[in-house]
């Protein structure tokens, strides 16, 4: 019981603050549009970047064995702990102008830090390592039967990836993809050290969230509700992922 009044307690303290009267107008005014805006533009190409790297990565780990396939998968996991604000020191130390591959793009007329290019890459830093956990988890355990019963009825590698594998990882994919977008969507301390936080650019919820804090917790709260919103979308999808890939 302490533990679930340790979880609930701080939400339903923000729900009892939260001023229920004023968010519609907070919502539509034009500072909570922009970082909505913002926030669902680039969360929306995150997460499919995400689902069009990830895919073929997690298919790719989940066929490798040994030391090869261990230190893979400790890269992958390490954007996943890294502190969000690391992640984004190692974005701008290699995409920031006169760094590793900032300078060389900066002669191209490319210049990726500050802008919404590096939302989008921050986000996708810190996001598909989620996705590709998860599903490569689901391809492994699943290889072993009826990826290989497959097999030796004789269906070629491809055959057996697009039309047995891949269809019974759905679910796993549809809940790894909604918690690479729930990361994306909450993304702060590497946003705002690679991107910033310009106006209708790259100021997202979280950053208007704790911009507005100080000046106008009333705006805070209600863009807080937004995310709370859609963090519970994204539970009910998960939750939905592992009843629909539970053995019956």
């Amino acid at each position: 019981m302490l533990g679930v009044l340790a979880l609930s307690l701080p939400i339903v303290g923000m729900l009892i603050d939260m001023p229920w009267a004023q968010v519609p107008e907070i919502l539509t005014s034009e500072t909570a549009m922009q970082a909505l805006g913002v926030s669902l533009r680039t969360v929306a190409i995150s997460t499919l970047i995400c689902v069009l790297l990830g895919v073929p990565l997690a298919v790719f780990m989940s066929r490798l064995n040994g030391k090869g396939g261990e230190l893979l998968r400790i890269g992958v996991t390490i954007p996943m702990v890294l502190p969000p604000v690391v992640a984004g020191l190692a974005l701008l130390s290699t995409f920031g102008k006169r760094k590793l591959l900032g300078e060389q793009l900066s002669l191209l007329g490319i210049d990726i830090a500050f802008s919404a290019t590096a939302v989008v890459m921050a986000q996708v830093f810190v996001a598909m390592p989620f996705l590709v956990t998860s599903l490569e988890a689901s391809l492994r355990s699943n290889r072993t039967s009826h990826a290989q019963i497959s097999a030796t009825l004789g269906a070629s590698p491809s055959y057996t990836l697009f039309h047995v594998t891949l269809p019974m990882m759905m679910p796993a994919l549809v809940s790894g993809t909604a918690l690479a977008a729930a990361r994306c969507l909450g993304e702060f301390g590497a946003t705002l050290t690679f991107a910033g936080s310009l106006e209708g650019r790259t100021r997202t919820i979280p950053l208007a969230i704790y911009l507005q804090r100080e000046v106008d917790p009333d705006t805070a709260l209600a863009l807080a509700l937004v995310l709370l919103v859609l963090a519970v979308i994204v539970v009910s999808l998960t939750a939905r992922g592992r009843v629909v890939s539970r053995p019956s």
